[in-house]
């Protein structure tokens, strides 16, 4: 009785409270997140740097449609309007709450994006001479070289924060004190493509801004709005229905956006409200969206920027990746629409109205709105590169919006998407930046073999130690780093260590390294996705994220699933095995989501829980035995618990 006085206690309290404003959004993202605090515009120089940003986007499309330049002249060109950029849009300092001076660029901010591009173009201007004479580079190339890179961490400082910055300048130092001298490490680090300029810049200049720009335009047709319509018609009316609704849209959404902050923002602006009002508390209906968000970037078709990069690193076509990340990918959102069930039928929540929902007669004409995704899945698998997919799937959305009113495409709305497209390409663009650092220096030092035989020592050789590490390691380094970033440094450092010294797959190492990247922004203490949930909510963010942690442990489990059975990535297994996987790993989920919510059809006492996690994880380990013990179990509870339902009923 205890606990039901309590989830009354709860949803009425749920009930009452309000929601925040975008006004706290922005305040709350502005204290914890860099890429948000922007200098203040309006006016004539506002309409400048739009067009100035719209007309990057446009060269970039340029570049990668028509240009037959050389890499080491298309990355640092791109690095150095990148530079430039940062400069004019973020100030050295956050605001504090204190209004900014508007229309006003620090004399020191021209003087350093000056020296930063300049670094940058003088190396595009003089390619072929710095080329010729390799290690040679002459005194005053180096010293460019390291203004260069000593700019780009204060863009990098200014727009994602420090804590990527303290990581590469451990290995900067490293590479000092194997005795590497300052010359030849300026010359690895800035003037090959195997530094700043590196892989993470070319597949970022080639086909991560490409497709930012393709989802911002997708925006703008009002696909977000679609698919929170069509989540309202599958799932609201159901029990809870604006949580499952907040699931659902969000991992469409989030697969469109790959910002897992943004998407929290765009449709928990809409769901959370909605949660609130049903009688979730407030810190798990932020934590339902945060979460959810977060998991859209491991999503496919898009699947966030860092798949770009991870078939570029593995080496293998990107629809590879694609088809091998769907069950992963349905197991996490899995996970967490079973809790939102779970806790719904616990506190006894009800669906919207039916006569609230939006009529699926009305919903259907708009099915249209997906033919830029469909468009950009079929020219992807059709062998286009994914540069001309990107760009023609972004001509078709512009068609779509043509066939609605309220979304056509007008000249301020395009000019309005280029300019979204660069602004979102800039935090990902300094990031890959320092990122190609750490790579450099790995590859310079060797210090990659380093630490395959740290690890493997100290795990001696047992696989699932080496994950655990590795998982820690991850989480560390990719609280408040972009997903992006912390992908390309555990790609770098970490997956050799599991695929050389392990023996692991590289597609499932890049996997395992890639998902615990993700979750970084809803782990405390450094949870973007869930503070940007808790504004919206009006909710302790720290709880939130807390909460957000919780419905997400399909993504600290998952990885394990397939590292340890390779056969959930389509790899080596028969389609028998496939579909025994399902099954196993969804009973398994449910098992562990009733687990933690305490609930399955009536409260489970401490023990029960217990049992049931073991049960679950023993069906998500891979093995016969296992499997058929974690059924019986999960069964014989189930059992259990009929009884148990039926008399609190008659109660």
């Amino acid at each position: 009785m205890k606990d039901v006085r309590e989830d009354e206690k709860l949803k009425n309290t749920a009930s009452a409270a309000d929601t925040g404003s975008m006004a706290d959004v922005d305040e709350i993202m502005k204290k914890y997140d860099r890429e948000s605090n922007v200098r203040p515009w309006e006016g004539v120089p506002a309409i400048v740097i739009k067009f100035l940003l719209a007309g990057f986007s446009l060269f970039m499309i340029y570049m990668n449609l028509f240009a037959v330049w050389d890499e080491r002249i298309r990355r640092p060109l791109f690095l150095g309007l990148v530079i430039i950029f940062v400069f004019i849009l973020f100030p050295a300092r956050k605001s504090g709450g204190k209004p900014q001076k508007v229309n006003r660029i620090p004399i020191y901010d021209i003087i350093l994006a000056a020296a930063g591009s300049g670094s940058f173009f003088y190396f595009v201007a003089n390619n072929k001479s710095i080329i010729n004479r390799a290690v040679r580079i002459n005194q005053k190339e180096v010293w460019l070289g390291v203004i260069g890179i000593l700019i780009l961490a204060e863009c990098c400082r200014r727009v994602t924060g420090i804590p990527i910055l303290v990581v590469a300048g451990c290995f900067v130092i490293y590479s000092f004190a194997v005795g590497k001298s300052l010359r030849i490490i300026i010359y690895n680090l800035f003037y090959t493509t195997n530094g700043v300029i590196g892989t993470p810049i070319g597949v970022c200049s080639t086909y991560i801004v490409l497709f930012i720009i393709f989802g911002a335009f997708l925006e703008t047709t009002g696909i977000a709005d679609f698919f929170i319509q069509c989540a309202n018609c599958i799932a609201g009316a159901a029990s809870g229905g604006p949580a499952k609704v907040a699931v659902i849209s969000s991992a469409l959404c989030g697969m469109v956006s790959g910002s897992s902050v943004g998407n929290t923002v765009t449709t928990g602006s809409v769901t959370i409200p909605m949660m609130k009002k049903t009688g979730y508390p407030g810190e798990f209906a932020g934590a339902v969206e945060a979460a959810a968000s977060t998991g859209g970037q491991i999503m496919p078709p898009i699947m966030g920027a860092a798949a770009f990069l991870m078939a570029e690193m593995v080496g293998v076509p990107y629809s590879n990746i694609v088809v091998r990340a769907i069950l992963p990918a349905v197991l996490y959102f899995t996970g967490i629409f079973l809790m939102v069930h779970l806790r719904a039928k616990r506190l006894d929540l009800k669906g919207i109205p039916k006569e609230e929902l939006p009529q699926v007669r009305l919903i259907l004409p708009k099915i249209y709105l997906l033919i830029p995704l469909a468009a950009l899945v079929y020219l992807i698998i059709a062998g286009y590169t994914m540069s001309r997919a990107a760009i023609i799937a972004t001509v078709l959305c512009i068609v779509v919006s043509l066939f609605d009113k309220e979304h056509r495409m007008t000249p301020k709305k395009f000019v309005d998407a280029l300019e979204t497209g660069a602004k979102n390409t800039l935090s990902i663009a300094v990031a890959c930046g320092i990122a190609g650092i750490i790579a450099g220096v790995v590859t310079m030092t060797g210090l990659g073999q380093v630490f395959i035989s740290a690890i493997v020592g100290v795990s001696h050789g047992h696989l699932m130690i080496a994950l655990v590490l590795t998982m820690l390691c991850c989480i560390v380094l990719g609280m408040g780093v972009p997903t992006t970033a912390t992908y390309i440094i555990m790609a770098t450092t970490c997956a050799p260590i599991l695929t050389t010294g392990m023996g692991l797959n590289s597609i499932c190492a890049s996997m395992f390294v890639f998902y615990f990247g993700i979750v970084a922004d809803i782990t405390p203490p450094v949870a973007l996705a869930a503070y940007a949930g808790s504004a919206i909510a009006k909710s302790d963010p720290m709880r939130t994220a807390l909460n957000a942690s919780k419905l997400a442990i399909a993504a600290f489990l998952i990885p394990y699933m397939f590292c340890l059975n390779p056969a959930m990535l389509l790899i080596d297994t028969t389609a028998a095995e496939f579909v025994m996987i399902i099954i196993t790993s969804v009973i398994g989920m449910y098992a562990i989501s009733a687990a933690l919510e305490g609930f399955m059809l009536t409260n489970l006492n401490p023990l029960m829980r217990i049992i049931l996690a073991a049960a679950g994880l023993m069906l998500i380990y891979p093995g016969t035995l296992t499997d058929i013990i974690g059924i019986v179990i999960t069964a014989l509870i189930f059992a259990v618990e009929i009884p148990k339902r039926k008399r609190q009923k008659m109660a």
